[in-house]
């Protein structure tokens, strides 16, 4: 990470119990929160290269969410409403007012959440989201894979090394995986973060499709909403932020073109232009 990047912790009182959160912060100017994904994430991974770059006109800050980096890891369900809540008392704890707010895969539901759920926020940047449809070609037969016995454990085991982080890395990015990407991951990943992984999906991806779905609340959301998603995603249908760009009163639609699930480290100097210039 970038010097001009700090590493802090604060601890905040999430769902009852008081959580230790890790965060990056540097900079100065207005407020800018960063949101990782679930699992194979954590704020140094999906935010290496934006922080120090929009620090220079920003104050901001990148969480490891509960569960993930170097933030504490309770053995609890993990879900979509409890980060949207972890997120509502780290802005409380820091005083952070007015925040604009980037969120990529799961953080982008979290973002989405956390405006319908009285967070106002400045505005909204939403890369390649979770949250803004019900349903995805792979969730059937997931659901059925996370109710096999011991399934934790198999999936750390595939883990285990960085060749197979990259093969697993292969099935969500674009036509190129840059070397960073993989090394990033496979020091972010643990026993712990699998579990949490698992926790997660659990809970999200039902028999009769998946939990968190905002797209009927589309039209609630007022704050300037750019929605970023590779045209080669291979998890999230580029569909989704299509759509929801035409229902937000004020969205607007960046395609990242050959990038696949993680537009901010396949092409970061074009994402992080794309950002500065909606911001």
């Amino acid at each position: 990470m970038d010097e001009a990047i700090e590493s802090r912790q604060v601890t905040v009182p999430v769902d009852g119990e008081e959580t230790a959160i890790r965060y990056l912060t540097g900079g100065s100017g207005p407020p800018l929160l960063f949101l990782h994904g679930i699992g194979l994430d954590a704020a140094a991974v999906s935010w290496r290269y934006a922080l120090p770059a929009l620090a220079e006109e920003y104050t901001v800050y990148a969480l490891d969410l509960p569960g993930h980096g170097g933030s504490a890891k309770p053995r609890r369900t993990y879900t979509t409403d409890y980060y949207v809540d972890t997120l509502a008392a780290f802005v409380d704890e820091l005083a952070i007012h007015g925040a604009s707010v980037v969120g990529i895969s799961m953080g982008g539901s979290v973002a989405l959440g956390h405006a319908l759920d009285g967070g106002d926020p400045e505005k909204l940047v939403l890369v390649d989201s979770y949250g803004l449809g019900a349903d995805a070609y792979w969730r059937q037969s997931a659901s059925v894979a996370l109710r096999v016995p011991f399934a934790d454990s198999m999936l750390w085991g595939t883990m285990g090394s960085r060749a197979a982080v990259r093969t697993s890395l292969r099935t969500m990015a674009g036509t190129e995986l840059p070397d960073d990407l993989v090394d990033d991951v496979y020091e972010a990943v643990t026993p712990d973060t699998m579990r949490t992984l698992r926790s997660w999906q659990r809970h999200e991806f039902q028999a009769d499709g998946l939990r968190t779905d905002y797209s009927d609340r589309l039209a609630e959301v007022d704050v300037p909403t750019l929605l970023v998603h590779g045209t080669d995603d291979p998890l999230l249908p580029v569909s989704w932020s299509e759509r929801a760009s035409q229902r937000l009163p004020n969205g607007q639609f960046y395609s990242a073109e050959g990038c696949g699930h993680w537009p901010p480290r396949e092409r970061p100097e074009r994402f992080n232009r794309a950002v500065a210039d909606f911001l």
